[in-house]
């Protein structure tokens, strides 16, 4: 039997502690811990924290079972204030060991604590001109104990100390709703600095406060004016404090950056001479908008090498580094002469061979360097980033593999999720829908990283939040994008399509889009246990809920005005995404249902009674509503599409059993007259697969999941996709780029059913809020031998796994200390609970035997029967009745309950004799491969 262990991992508000927490924005940290091993009958019932400042400690004791997000137990933190903490966990008889300290360093908290100020160059730095550089100078009179740089700018800043940059983020500070928000970070800077003179050098870039933002040219929406804040507090031998100031003894040069850009990249000369320098003007700015980080900055979180090097029809240079990925390109000249130009060029495909750069629009996504003289040089640039996968390089002579790679960047989340099953292509699209998250959770979670926008869309990242918070820690992250949409939305709760908002469009309110207000948070509750989040945002929860009340009026349907819909169903036409099959009355009034249901669960755990009894009957009178408006007593659905039906079925919107149950019957025929294929949009897509399975049709649900035919998730993969495509057919099956001017090779909207396979086929879910209760209810298949799903829950590492062999189920789960699991084994109709280990447990395989159509079946079930099914769609493309397998599903929609025997009469309608008696022989006596069709 383990001991119990020290507790590790701890954690200050969502931030890890395995390295010192510097410039925390609170004064009171929350604190966290595991415990990775204890007896099997242990239990926490008490722990102790123990606080050390300035070399005195206090130990905190209290009775509780908490390990996640605890309380600070002490005097607050003042501003600067360092606190190294101690935790142990113990049941009534035993103590753990202490757990090795961690440190915690409070930032700047407060205007007060700002003696620095914002300074700008007075006559060089202008738009269209080159990057600025500013500098300050201070004479350290001994050796250095501590050293703290506090920054951040208006624009983009690379910040250098005597030459060495500054920690390891770019792209900094990032992008918030500048007018409400600010990040600086807080940097310990002690090796950097030397006693005499220092040099601070502070590059400043256009980024997204001055640069193009968004697809209507816009430029300059937060200010036209650079300029930055450094506060440098230096501690020699002795106890000294010295202190450099952004002020006006600043001076200001031009650099070799001749023009920067986050869509149309950077221009470098490196002969360009900085003429004479500048002063500076100090900048009144607002100090009470800057904060502290709440998640990690954007980092080089990985370098690619060069795939191949190859030469295009043209005769261009291309290079593949064979991942769809978001960064630059690090290149290295040898050789050389003065006044040679390199240019690189980005895009995400290839059409005809060459750059495929139409889905960037307007976006230039092209470095250029002129080079200064002879020699190796190392270019890469420092104030933009694109999102590619190949990269045309011209001006020189030759270009060796080894002399290039891919700079990968992102926000410097930790991996917590991993999926792994039998099916290659299966993990396959999972690993695209990590890569695609990689790819847009650049500071802000994108929609897009290569063409001109790369915006916060709400509806986005609403859909796709319960996948993110399960592949990386990502509370932080959103946590502080989640502020700044509270900070943008608008009076009457109105919410942004994008965040932060450079639309600014008045009274922006869509359905789905601006639900994210109540989705995102409690997603984030539900997978963190952060109980101080959901309180913090419920206000502009409940904006956005009674702005939707009040659009629908008293008959409590939203209906009318402005909406996205059902975003990019694929039967909406290339120039049309709106064209989706649901009518957006129906989808409306749906969110206003799920919202208020949301905001009732909320404010109950906020402890407001009388909110949570509001918002309830709000939801219930709207859940009325909607059945008397759209709903038949049959169970059909305005619209008779499978986003209506899902979304009816999900959220409780069918008042009756016998209506849920047609509704489902309904919902799966629509998929099988699809072929198998999707036919939802963004809004519908991760609602579908848990639908069926609700409804009984787990098979159809698997069905989905593994199509290959266009439009399905592995479509995109047999067509070499690396990330997650915007549209089902971004790229068309003969190799050419969908029409449609919005097509990017990289959204991760339609992964979000990455969360069903985590959920569903692997079986790890959250039972309750922080996964203190795990829920394992594997759903095997007979398409699987094997699944697995891992997690680092706020416990410890979760994982779940099955694996069919030998007329076998074998299922494991893994539990951390201080969490409980429910299991529900396939085939069986009860829970079993399990406290903290490992678990197995093996059972007769129930998918092990081949699938059995009745007798005498009708059309549906001979199509639910996949070999049959194969046999016929083989058969009609043979015979030369109908080549598509969804075309052909379609005909057949109208005659499912008739017997399978009237199968070819009800296709071909005997409007092809010849052709129909060629496909029912082909039926009866195929040959032995008969597949081949997907």
């Amino acid at each position: 039997m383990p001991e119990l262990a020290a507790p590790t991992a701890l954690r200050f508000e969502h931030h890890p502690a395995d390295q010192p927490v510097l410039g925390i924005g609170t004064a009171t940290p929350r604190i966290s811990w595991q415990v990775p091993a204890a007896p099997e009958d242990y239990s926490q019932t008490r722990y102790e924290i123990e606080i050390t400042r300035d070399g005195i400690a206090e130990v905190h004791t209290a009775a509780s079972g908490e390990q996640v997000l605890v309380a600070w137990p002490g005097a607050p933190l003042t501003a600067r204030e360092t606190a190294a903490v101690r935790v142990r966990a113990g049941d009534p008889g035993t103590w753990s060991p202490w757990s090795e300290p961690a440190v915690v360093e409070a930032g700047l908290l407060g205007p007060a604590d700002w003696t620095a100020r914002f300074v700008s160059p007075r006559t060089i730095g202008g738009l269209d001109r080159p990057a600025p550089i500013l500098t300050g100078t201070v004479d350290l009179p001994g050796e250095v104990v501590k050293a703290r740089l506090y920054v951040t700018a208006h624009g983009l800043h690379v910040t250098r100390i005597n030459g060495e940059r500054v920690g390891d983020e770019q792209l900094a500070p990032g992008w918030t709703a500048y007018r409400h928000r600010l990040r600086y970070r807080t940097h310990d800077v002690t090796a950097l600095l030397r006693p005499g003179p220092n040099r601070v050098e502070i590059l400043l870039g256009n980024g997204w406060y001055r640069g193009r933002l968004g697809f209507r040219k816009q430029r300059a929406v937060y200010g036209d004016r650079l300029a930055a804040l450094a506060q440098l507090e230096v501690t020699t031998a002795g106890g000294g404090v010295h202190v450099l100031n952004t002020d006006g003894s600043w001076t200001a040069r031009e650099s070799t950056i001749v023009a920067d850009d986050l869509y149309d990249g950077q221009q470098t000369d490196f002969r360009h001479e900085s003429g004479e320098d500048d002063i500076v003007d100090v900048v009144d700015a607002d100090l009470a908008l800057l904060v502290a980080p709440d998640g990690p900055p954007v980092r080089i979180t990985e370098v690619l090498p060069a795939l191949s090097v190859t030469t295009s029809p043209s005769g261009r240079t291309l290079v593949d580094f064979g991942q769809n990925l978001v960064g630059w390109v690090r290149l290295r000249v040898r050789g050389g002469h003065a006044g040679q130009q390199v240019t690189v060029r980005h895009a995400e495909v290839l059409e005809d061979g060459e750059l495929g750069v139409r889905p960037l629009r307007t976006a230039k996504a092209t470095d250029t360097w002129i080079l200064a003289g002879a020699g190796a040089t190392e270019l890469e640039p420092e104030l933009t980033f694109h999102g590619f996968r190949y990269a045309e390089v011209s001006g020189l002579a030759a270009l060796d593999a080894a002399d290039i790679e891919a700079v990968v960047v992102g926000s410097g989340l930790r991996r917590t999720g991993w999926f792994d099953s039998s099916h290659e292509l299966l993990n396959r699209f999972h690993e695209n829908v990590v890569w695609g998250m990689r790819g847009n959770f650049v500071d802000v979670p994108t929609d897009c990283p290569q063409r001109d926008e790369r915006l916060g869309w709400t509806g986005d990242i609403q859909v796709f939040s319960p996948t993110a918070s399960f592949l990386f820690d990502s509370a932080g992250f959103l946590g502080n994008w989640l502020a700044d949409l509270a900070a943008e939305q608008q009076k009457d709760g109105s919410v942004p399509f994008v965040i932060p908002d450079v639309i600014r469009r008045p009274g922006p309110a869509t359905a789905a889009w601006g639900d994210a207000a109540t989705i995102v948070p409690w997603v984030l509750y539900q997978r963190t246990g952060d109980r101080d989040l959901l309180e913090r945002q419920l206000p502009s929860m409940r904006g956005w809920v009674d702005r939707m009340a009040a659009l629908a009026g008293d008959g409590l349907l939203w209906s009318g005005g402005f909406q996205f819909g059902d975003w990019l169903d694929p039967a909406a036409p290339p120039d049309n995404p709106f064209g989706a099959r649901t009518d957006p009355d129906v989808l409306a009034t749906a969110h206003l249902a799920r919202s208020a249901e949301i905001v009732a669960l909320a404010a109950e755990v906020a402890g407001d009674p009388d909110q949570a009894r509001h918002y309830g009957d709000l939801a219930a009178r709207v859940r009325d509503a909607f059945a008397r408006e759209y709903v038949t007593p049959g169970g059909r659905v305005l619209s008779d599409a499978p986003t209506a039906y899902a979304l009816a079925l999900q959220w409780a919107l069918l008042p009756g059993p016998e209506q849920r149950r047609l509704a489902g019957a309904r919902l799966a025929d629509l998929v099988r007259g699809a072929g198998f294929r999707i036919s939802t949009g963004f809004v519908g897509t991760p609602l579908m697969t848990d639908a069926l399975t609700d409804a009984g049709e787990p098979g159809l649900a698997y069905r989905l999941l593994l199509q290959t035919g266009c439009p399905s998730w592995l479509y995109a993969v047999t067509m070499g996709a690396t990330t997650v495509w915007e549209r089902w057919d971004s790229m068309l099956p003969d190799g050419r780029i969908n029409p449609g001017e919005m097509t990017s090779f990289n959204h991760y909207a339609f992964g979000a059913v990455a969360d069903w396979m985590h959920r569903r086929v692997a079986g790890l879910a959250p039972g309750s809020p922080g996964y203190q209760l795990v829920e394992v209810r594997p759903l095997p298949d007979h398409r699987l031998t094997r699944a697995a799903a891992r997690h680092l829950t706020p416990y410890g590492e979760t994982s779940v796994s099955w694996q069919r062999a030998g007329g076998e189920l074998r299922v494991e789960a893994v539990i951390p200390v201080g969490a409980t699991a429910t299991v529900r084994l396939p085939g069986t109709d009860r829970d079993i609970e399990v406290r903290h280990g490992r678990h197995e447990w093996a059972l007769p395989d129930p998918y092990g035997q081949p699938v059995l159509m009745p007798a005498e079946p009708t059309i549906r079930q001979l199509m639910d029967h996949e070999p049959s099914w194969d046999r016929v769609v083989y058969a009609a493309r043979e015979s030369g009745v109908e080549a598509d397998e969804a075309t052909l599903a379609g005909r057949l929609r109208p005659f499912l309950d008739r017997p399978a025997a009237e199968l070819v009469e009800s296709i071909t309608g005997g409007w092809v004799p010849g052709s129909a008696e060629q496909m029912q022989e082909l039926i009866n006596n195929p040959p032995l491969s008969p597949g081949g069709h997907r």
